[in-house]
């Protein structure tokens, strides 16, 4: 997984539109804790919305 807050947002983003239903489903499958993915995302700016199922 990048290291860059933008690669990452970039990446998850994408991996949410093609492969996975929800954040959780994705953190279970690379083993990541949410809460670190929404903090390192939300210092940029971007916030997980679940009816998109997308950071924005």
């Amino acid at each position: 997984m990048p290291d860059d807050s933008y690669m990452l947002l970039s990446f998850i983003n994408t991996k949410l539109r093609d492969e996975y239903a929800s954040l959780g489903a994705f953190c279970a499958d690379y083993g990541c804790p949410r809460e670190l993915i929404e903090e390192k995302l939300a210092a940029i700016g971007y916030f997980y919305d679940e009816a998109r199922n997308a950071f924005r």
